[in-house]
């Protein structure tokens, strides 16, 4: 067995394997933003702005689209547009960038954290339905870096309990679902657009709904109580008396860039699926290491990365740090993931303003903290070359456990 690069041996690449550039840059995407520019007409639901919208809800099969500034607003705005507020609860994944759980902050209510599943890393169907009580206004699945909710059961329990399901799909763009689109499943879908997303506009955000009362709530929300189709300055009638509206507008350059990269959309997929699969295949006989597993009725992933898990034997009682440390000395950069929201530095609410369901959250704390190792969704953009020395660095690593035994402590 070839010496860890770690430990003294030669690395399976001398040249870093990264992420590539990103976002995604084109001469055509600079001129139509020169072109909009020259317009001035750069906001207030201008023609860009309403073209995305409609491009995008119809590419993911929703009715109504409503853009906005960032996907963390998209999510205040559904919880308050589904008349949510103090006294609810609303369930959440504890394993989710803090947005998911602060969105429901915004609007006053509570946000319950229950466990994932240890194969997707996505909110537990059985574990969301132990953790219903008559507080429960909603739930918000998050599909996961490379994986999707269980939409069917998830669906299946919110219908029975009478609970609207706001659908995360911040890492989801482009994923299908029993051929239904991210987003257009649940009563209302979240999309953000920020820097590091597979669609890009540095910001921006999008909601997508079928139900059209609820697409005039979300839109009066974030266009500071005006109706779609009214000119700026002439509101012909004010929002519903329960709907406190903000200025959440993006513009057309958001709007622009969307727009460019929208058409390429699947193609970018199609390479990450490449990618994908010819890591599953080179993992497939390595003991102790698994990759996250897509969703069982999912027709078209979406990618916002890839995870690798190594939570079984022999790899188990390695420490993560020292099997990225042992990854990153062969050439590969790669990543943890968010951990509980609960525990993240950046969340810093009150214990009494959360409450962790019954039982807690042991996947999230284990599996989905302390044995998950992550690459961002444009590393799989590499060519085949250097996926398959991913594939190699990790076997390599997997396959030497007596090795990584020996890394001391003091150097992890």
């Amino acid at each position: 067995m070839a010496k860890l690069a770690l430990l003294g041996g030669t690395p399976v690449t001398t040249e870093k394997i990264g992420p590539t550039p990103w976002p995604p840059r084109t001469e055509a995407g600079a001129e139509a933003l020169k072109q909009v520019y020259l317009s001035g007409n750069w906001s207030f639901n201008s023609e860009e702005e309403q073209a995305f919208e409609r491009e995008f809800a119809a590419y993911c099969g929703a009715k109504h689209g409503i853009f906005m500034v960032n996907g963390t607003v998209t999510l205040e705005a559904a919880l308050a547009a589904l008349q949510v507020g103090p006294g609810d609860e609303v369930i959440v994944p504890a394993l989710t960038w803090p947005a998911t759980a602060m969105a429901v902050h915004y609007v006053g209510a509570t946000p319950v954290f229950v466990d994932i599943e240890a194969s997707t890393l996505c909110l537990d169907p059985d574990k969301f339905s132990w953790a219903i009580t008559p507080k429960t206004k909603a739930v918000i699945p998050v599909h996961l870096y490379g994986s999707m909710a269980n939409m069917d059961r998830i669906t299946a329990i919110a219908k029975s309990h009478k609970i609207t399901i706001v659908e995360d799909c911040a890492h989801m763009h482009g994923g299908f679902w029993s051929g239904h689109g991210a987003g257009s499943i649940g009563q209302i879908g979240s999309f953000s657009f920020q820097q590091s997303k597979t669609m890009s506009a540095g910001e921006g955000g999008i909601c997508l709904t079928n139900d059209d009362a609820l697409a005039d709530r979300l839109y009066r929300f974030k266009h500071i109580g005006y109706s779609r189709g009214t000119a700026q300055g002439k509101a012909q009638a004010g929002p519903p008396a329960d709907l406190q509206c903000h200025n959440y507008r993006c513009t057309a350059f958001q709007a622009v860039l969307l727009r460019q990269q929208l058409p390429g959309l699947n193609q970018i997929i199609a390479h990450y699926e490449k990618s994908a699969a010819i890591l599953k295949a080179m993992l497939a006989d390595v003991d102790g290491v698994r990759i996250q597993s897509r969703g069982a009725q999912t027709t078209q992933q979406g990618y916002y990365g890839l995870v690798f898990l190594f939570d079984r034997a022999p790899l188990q009682e390695i420490p993560l740090s020292t099997l990225m440390k042992a990854m990153d000395a062969e050439g590969m950069c790669c990543g943890g993931t968010y951990g509980p929201v609960y525990r993240h530095q950046l969340y810093n609410s009150a214990a009494d303003k959360f409450r962790i369901a019954e039982g807690g959250c042991p996947v999230t704390e284990t599996i989905g903290t302390d044995r998950a190792v992550s690459i961002p969704h444009y590393m799989l953009s590499n060519p085949e070359e250097k996926i398959r020395q991913i594939g190699e660095i990790i076997r390599k690593v997997a396959r030497n456990v007596a090795e990584l035994k020996k890394v001391p402590v003091a150097a992890q």
